[in-house]
């Protein structure tokens, strides 16, 4: 070491004419050292090396200068001088050049070790930083005109060291949370105001004493930025382990706007300029990790700033523009009033049977992974909207969207290397049997091509379906779905349409425990057989969910599709797996719901997760379907395989595979499981809880011995948890089953907080 206590005293000496004592201390990327002389003064010594440019050094210089001048001049170190009357020293070690320069100690307890702070303090520090920016405001040195990794206007290149954070969920945040910097931030940084920021008020920069800011150290990470980077960068490293992180933001807003006032568009884009500087900090500590860092202020601050982005994903973007907004003195952007005007304009424009959730209406306005923000400033865990699969506004699937969007979507017409390439990586996760595909765009348009292509292969026309089953929205669709053509309003059975009993473990006569209910079941469809042979006609296909959604969220028994998929090929007829509810890793098990009954279909019908939201679904048919339906009349599809659509399915897969999501939904989805079981032991309104993976269903009755349906009880149950910020919602014949079907993103801490507010909603009942 070049540098030992003993040769820093000998310098000090040398150029400073001063005896003093050194102690070495810990550095990010300078040397420093503690220096005692003989009065018991106290200073700072760092050493700069060739990293660290001259200019770049004597721009500190001219900014410390700069604020001599200021009120709050006290709180920064200025320079000694050394014997030729220079700040700087310059010293050859083996002919390498370093820089010496000593600095005034400043007291004061750094903000990080100070236990308690006060809204007081957290005020102070805003404005602190409002009366240095605004003395600031003429100053100006080239050598701040600088490419720098921390300035968070170049947050976007935190983007190339994501794939150093190993945990999936992290990662996924992370990419999340730069991808909104990408949509809203970037596209406006260019009008903010600029200026030159010390741009690191970070915990261990800040002093604090007597309940007030006593000092700001170690300027070397100033740069020349948009403004408002140095507010958010205090605010950042202020609300690291605070319980409502928020409200410290809002007090350092708020002292920053009254020393130095704050413009409309700048307290817009605070929210995700913290979470920018939380991911540069975050992606910068898995790059160092990547290179076995040993130096501890690499990751000093890496577990509060993961903790503090786990927050702030939770805290609803427009809540937080508006506190912003508030305390400043601005117009917020929360409008308080009811949805009447917007109710009325719905009525008069959009159907009138379309149907809107929840007895208090939702405007939902934004997306991030298993949450949803409404335009109030409420968050919300959804645990319901399954078509989001890998969470909405996924950054992976969404940057891929986005960059083909921008190059190219057009139709099948063309070759294109998207639509093969999907093809072959989907067939690959399903049996080899099934290895055709149809594109369409989505899950009702799905299931009328795959009754379409059934008949035409079998020359029959009669389907078997499971009562209370639902295929979605055509004519064809409809028509195989008793849980509308029987339905209010319903058109009632076609004469080709033959229902089969639900296999329902819990209602039906076929009861848990009964090793042989899954052939019983199937016997009923046997029946369906046999009376169609007596009029010489036999089925053109046997379809069912491979799990029953809008049936109750029902697991079929054992050997149920077994057996019916032997009687329906023996009589002729096509078996099709409708995999639109609970397909691509869902249940945990497997990656399909036919495999927990251990079949192979003839067809598969894909569609809801399978684009995580895009308008995208297919039809997956063996060889010898697929060649039957090539019978000379064209299949085309205007939008089905475009290459914007592929694109997504391939994203989509890629991260199922990539961020191990089967594995997750079995783990978090039995944990859920095992919650809701405990639950039912406390409280008899839940009297079966069934599921696989993420796909769970909890039935609630007023008596567990009539199971008569405890409706409404279940309706204001889901009113409650939509209440405490958890979206559920009701299926069933009797409408008394809660569905549960997150985003596959949804984690334990959110299956632990449902189970607990679930809980209380029951007990209030």
């Amino acid at each position: 070491m070049f540098f030992s206590e003993v040769t820093i005293q000998d310098l000090v000496k040398e150029y400073y004419g001063q005896t003093v004592i050194a102690k070495a201390l810990n550095g990010y990327d300078e040397l420093n050292f503690l220096l005692w002389n003989d009065k018991n003064q106290k200073f700072i010594l760092k050493v700069s090396n060739e990293s660290h440019p001259l200019p770049f050094l004597e721009a500190q210089i001219a900014i410390i200068q700069h604020l001599k001048n200021s009120s709050i001049s006290n709180c920064f170190q200025h320079f000694s001088i050394n014997k030729h009357g220079e700040e700087l020293t310059k010293i050859v070690r083996n002919s390498k050049i370093y820089y010496i320069r000593i600095l005034n100690f400043l007291e004061g307890t750094f903000w990080v070790d100070e236990k308690e702070k006060s809204s007081e303090l957290h005020h102070d520090l805003g404005s602190f930083l409002g009366k240095m920016d605004h003395a600031l405001q003429d100053f100006s040195h080239p050598a701040m005109h600088r490419r720098y990794n921390w300035d968070i206007s170049r947050a976007n290149e935190a983007n190339d060291n994501l794939k150093h954070i190993h945990n999936h969920e992290k990662r996924r945040i992370a990419g999340y949370f730069l991808l909104q910097f990408d949509t809203e931030v970037s596209p406006q940084i260019h009008r903010l105001r600029h200026a030159y920021i010390h741009n690191d008020a970070n915990d261990y920069n800040v002093l604090v004493q007597n309940n007030h800011i006593s000092g700001l150290i170690d300027f070397g990470d100033m740069v020349y930025t948009a403004l408002i980077n140095n507010l958010a960068i205090a605010c950042t490293y202020a609300m690291l382990d605070e319980k409502d992180p928020l409200a410290v933001a809002v007090s350092i807003v708020h002292g920053y706007h009254q020393s130095n006032k704050l413009t409309e568009q700048e307290v817009d884009l605070l929210y995700y300029l913290i979470a920018a500087r939380l991911c540069i900090s975050v992606t910068q500590s898995a790059y160092n990790a990547s290179l076995d860092s040993n130096n501890e202020h690499h990751f000093i601050t890496e577990k509060p700033a993961w903790d503090l982005l786990f927050k702030l994903i939770q805290i609803n973007p427009i809540k937080a523009q508006d506190a912003f907004r508030r305390t400043c003195g601005f117009a917020g952007v929360i409008d308080t009033n009811g949805y009447n005007d917007l109710l009325e304009a719905r009525k008069k424009k959009i159907g009138r049977n379309l149907s809107i959730g929840y007895k208090d209406k939702l405007k939902i306005v934004k997306g991030a992974l298993q949450y949803l923000y409404d335009d109030k400033g409420r968050t919300f865990v959804d645990c319901v909207n399954n078509p989001s699969h890998v969470g909405h506004c996924h950054p992976v699937v969404v940057r891929k969207m986005q960059k083909q969007i921008a190059t190219l979507n057009t139709n099948t017409r063309y070759l294109n290397d998207a639509i093969t390439d999907y093809a072959e990586k989907l067939t690959a996760t399903l049996p080899s049997k099934l290895s055709v595909c149809y594109f369409v765009n989505s899950g009702s348009e799905a299931n009328d091509l795959a009754i379409r292509m059934s008949r035409h292969f079998t020359k029959q026309k009669d389907i078997i379906v499971l009562d209370h089953a639902y295929h979605g929205t055509s004519t064809v669709a409809m028509e195989m779905s008793p849980y509308k053509f029987d339905s209010k309003g319903g058109s009632g059975k076609m004469p080709w349409i033959h229902k089969a009993i639900n296999p329902d473990l819990y209602r039906g006569p076929f009861k848990y425990g009964d090793t042989h209910a899954g052939e019983k079941y199937a016997a009923d469809v046997q029946r369906i057989i046999d009376e169609l042979k007596k009029e010489n006609k036999a089925p053109a296909v046997f379809i069912c969910e491979t799990l029953l959604g809008v049936g109750g969220q029902i697991p079929l028994p054992e050997n149920y599709l077994k057996t019916v998929y032997e009687y329906v090929r023996a009589s002729g007829g096509v078996c099709i797996a409708d995999e639109v509810q609970v397909g691509f890793g869902r249940i945990g098990d497997h990656f399909w719901g036919f495999e927990l009954q251990d079949v192979v279909p003839d067809i598969v019908v894909l569609g809801k997760p399978i684009g995580n939201g895009h308008p995208l679904a297919a039809v997956v048919v063996t060889e010898e379907i697929a060649d039957a339906f090539n019978n000379g009349l064209e299949y085309f599809n205007t939008f089905g395989g475009n290459p914007v659509s592929m694109v997504t399915g391939l994203a989509v897969l890629d991260v199922i595979q990539d961020e191990e999501m089967q594995q997750h939904a079995l783990e978090v989805g039995q944990h859920l499981m095992n919650g809701l079981k405990e639950l039912m032991l406390k409280h008899p309104i839940i009297s079966d809880v069934r599921g696989h993976g993420l796909f769970i269903g909890a039935e609630m009755v007023k008596d567990r011995t009539t199971m008569e349906p405890a409706i409404p009880e279940i309706d204001i149950v889901v009113e409650k948890m939509k209440a405490n910020g958890y979206l559920l919602s009701t299926d069933g014949p009797l409408h008394n089953v809660l569905k549960i079907k997150p985003p596959m993103p949804f984690n334990k801490q959110n299956a632990d907080e449902m189970v607990k507010l679930l809980e209380i909603a029951l007990s209030e009942l």
